[in-house]
């Protein structure tokens, strides 16, 4: 990888975890304590996501921008509460965060190239 590479990882992680503070302090279910943590949470969940992606395939990413896709997110933000610590997350905070970050990501490209 180049340098530019890794900015741009850097770059991606630092700004997911600005949209999950920002998610915590906005959404009802949803909370983070602290950026450290919020920094955590985007890499666990970028690594959950890649992993189920491996998986089951791209068909069930979210840029799928189908239920699948969104149902998957929703799961992976649950999920990523038991590997976050300071992050708590009910099952109305997930599908609503997932759909918040689907709507970012429509708006937003944030894929790495």
């Amino acid at each position: 990888m180049r340098n530019n590479s890794w900015i741009g990882v850097i770059v991606r992680f630092v700004v997911s975890a600005i949209v999950l503070m920002v998610l915590g302090a906005l959404l009802p279910g949803f909370a983070l304590a602290g950026f450290v943590n919020a920094l955590i949470a985007a890499v666990v969940i970028a690594v959950l996501g890649w992993a189920v992606e491996a998986i089951l395939g791209q068909r069930v990413s979210p840029q799928s921008r189908g239920i699948v896709g969104f149902i998957v997110a929703a799961v992976v933000i649950y999920a990523a509460q038991f590997l976050v610590p300071g992050m708590r997350v009910t099952i109305l905070g997930a599908i609503l965060a997932s759909l918040v970050v689907g709507i970012v990501d429509a708006f937003v490209p944030t894929v790495i190239r």
